[in-house]
């Protein structure tokens, strides 16, 4: 299990080589990247950052991770957090699952993503072409896709 939030870009390849180095009985490893994009609505966006608090942000993604390692027999679990000023293309976060089978990998994954973006303690605001700011707010269907999994907040057991 791994968490990580930085300001600096990750390097994909190298992180999921890393993730499975030396343990062959992986069997499948899935991933997600999520990327800047250049649109939000109806507006042109050339930048957005995320804030966060320093602290409290790592130990709620490790709480999500180790509810993913709960549900599924994983063999390694990743994610990694960016946060500060990011143009259009670079990647924001990336969650990788390696298992045995590629069906845990696969639903763990989609999990892991899901409950970031409800539950992970970030602050987002897009900067249009003009440079205004505009805080974005929470989406219903990211928290429909998070209810899916059933309990809604990891420290429910807590």
């Amino acid at each position: 299990m791994s968490v990580r939030v930085q300001r600096e870009p990750f390097d994909l390849g190298a992180e999921l080589a890393a993730l499975t180095e030396g343990n062959h009985a992986i069997g499948g490893l899935a991933s997600f990247v999520g990327l800047v994009r250049d649109f939000s609505e109806d507006t042109q966006l050339s930048a957005m950052t995320l804030e966060h608090y320093p602290g409290m942000t790592e130990k709620m993604l490790e709480r999500i991770e180790a509810e993913a390692n709960q549900r599924w027999q994983l063999d390694a679990s990743l994610i990694v957090h960016r946060y500060g000023r990011m143009e259009p293309g670079e990647g924001i976060v990336l969650v990788a699952c390696a298992s045995a089978h590629r069906q845990a990998a696969l639903e763990a994954c989609q999990f892991l993503i899901d409950w970031l973006k409800t539950k992970a303690p970030f602050w987002k605001v897009e900067e249009d072409d003009a440079g205004a700011g505009r805080w974005v707010d929470a989406r219903e269907s990211d928290d429909a896709a998070a209810a899916r999994w059933g309990r809604a907040d990891p420290d429910a057991a807590e």
